[in-house]
């Protein structure tokens, strides 16, 4: 989820001159004293405990059950552009496997289709595809900022890419679709924040809303970091507690520590994916305050950064569409727990 400039993707959240082994972390965290303590690592134990008890299930050898995937789903990789561009300072390059954008940056996203009759049926599930194939061309209107209850953020940011030029907006895409037709085939509504049907955006902030309006039942936005090369792995991003301005998580942060686990959970499963080498300290999990998209949410939500596109291995993957196909099991399988229970 880097983002050219400063959230959490060369990095994701604009943040300029980062320390590239701290991923979306941003500049502010570079430098400070780490202060380790025995109070500071219960957490973490913690954490790793409750992502190990997701992974190993009820029973540790009983195989993970796989949903149905999509038919007509291609099995065989995804060649990346050619043409290698570095997001902060080039123009992704475009692709016939990647939509056109609308020229009319009001479209909104398309109503949800009605759920079926499977076990998800009356459940509403909004997926966030991170970023979009048009942001590079309205850099004006995604720069600007927008209120995320504890101070402000760009709108949005034209997200990272592969050396090869394979870019994050066309991956959230490509995964989100595999993910709703797996969703919808267990019956779940789902609902896009967008679909490639809009010029740019939308904002962070027009991205909670969608999923606040919608009344989801859970949201999870899709992204790949964008960090250094020998940075891999995959971590999911948790709303931390924030009560300000016109931000409060307060009632959503235990529920999306739930989802966040069991999706955690189920990617590894599914994918093979190992948990991020250089953020959440081997958990898979990482808690933030400074994301609108969660900030602003008043229903369960979480991010999940599925690999570093700036690493050969997970590059590898990421532009797959085997493997990306594995991705959106994993978050569905992930989602599917969650709404059972």
């Amino acid at each position: 989820m880097s983002y050219v400039g400063p959230d959490g993707d060369d990095f994701e959240d604009f943040y300029g001159d980062d320390d590239p082994r701290q991923g979306r972390r941003g500049r502010r965290f570079a430098g400070r004293p780490v202060l380790v303590t025995f109070a500071a690592l219960v957490p973490t134990a913690l954490a790793a405990w409750l992502l190990w008890q997701v992974v190993s299930g009820p029973e540790e050898n009983e195989p993970p059950k796989v949903l149905p995937a999509p038919a007509g789903s291609s099995a065989s990789p995804a060649s990346p552009t050619p043409k290698a561009e570095k997001p902060s300072s080039a123009s992704p390059s475009t692709s016939s496997a990647s939509p056109s954008p609308s020229k009319s940056k009001t479209t909104q996203p398309s109503k949800p289709a009605a759920g079926g009759s499977g076990p998800l049926r009356g459940k509403v599930v909004v997926i966030d595809p991170g970023h979009n194939p048009g942001n590079f061309r309205h850099t004006a209107d995604i720069n600007r900022s927008v209120n995320v209850g504890n101070g402000s953020k760009e709108c949005d940011t034209t997200g990272t890419s592969t050396n090869g030029g394979y870019t994050e907006a066309q991956f959230t895409l490509d995964v989100a679709r595999r993910m709703r037709t797996i969703l919808e085939q267990q019956g779940a509504t789902v609902r896009f924040t967008q679909n490639g049907d809009r010029a740019w955006g939308p904002c962070v902030d027009e991205r909670a809303r969608i999923g606040n309006a919608a009344k989801a039942d859970a949201v999870v936005s899709v992204h790949a970091d964008g960090s250094a090369a020998g940075n891999r792995g995959f971590h999911v991003i948790l709303p931390a507690s924030v009560h300000a301005g016109s931000a409060d998580t307060r009632a959503i942060v235990a529920p999306s520590r739930n989802l966040g686990e069991r999706v955690a959970g189920k990617f590894i499963q599914v994918t093979g994916q190992p948990p991020s080498n250089y953020i959440g300290n081997g958990t898979a999990l990482d808690t933030r305050s400074d994301l609108g998209g969660l900030n602003l949410s008043t229903v369960p939500k979480v991010f999940i950064e599925c690999g570093n596109m700036r690493d050969s291995q997970d590059a590898s993957r990421l532009t797959s569409g085997a493997w990306r196909q594995k991705a959106a099991q994993g978050i569905s399988e992930g989602i599917v727990s969650f709404l059972r229970g």
